[in-house]
């Protein structure tokens, strides 16, 4: 794994990660020191605060990537390694179920599911009210 982490695209990933870390400390170093300057505001401490948190969310995500590179390969290596496998032939599939109407469906239905008393109650208290409109 460590070959992969040595591609193009990976030395280009390291140097993108280390120069955002760098970039996004030296901004909270420059918000500290305007925060302590004699117009230094609150939201420079602020954002003192924050971009060292972005800068450190980039080590984070690097690692995400990472992680989800190594899945990706590993996939592939087992797709790879189930390309080799010969094909086991399959079983015959049965015959699929008779076609049955919608009626027939229904039918089923209420023969595999008991009635609900409640259920029952309140069709039947709907069934007035839509006789009296």
């Amino acid at each position: 794994m460590v070959r992969r982490l040595l591609t193009p695209r990976w030395l280009l990933l390291h140097a993108v990660a280390v120069l955002a870390m760098l970039v996004c400390f030296r901004l909270g170093w420059w918000q500290w020191d305007r925060s302590q300057e004699a117009g230094g505001t609150f939201q420079n401490l602020g954002y003192a605060l924050q971009w060292p948190l972005f800068g450190l969310f980039v080590p984070f995500m690097y690692w995400r990537m990472y992680k989800l590179d190594q899945e990706r390969a590993a996939a592939e290596d087992a797709q790879q390694a189930e390309a080799a496998v010969p094909a086991v032939p399959e079983q015959p599939v049965s015959q699929d179920p008779p076609r049955r109407s919608p009626t027939e469906w229904r039918r089923a239905a209420a023969v595999e599911q008991p009635e609900d008393k409640a259920l029952a109650e309140y069709n039947s208290y709907l069934a007035q009210l839509n006789a009296k409109d």
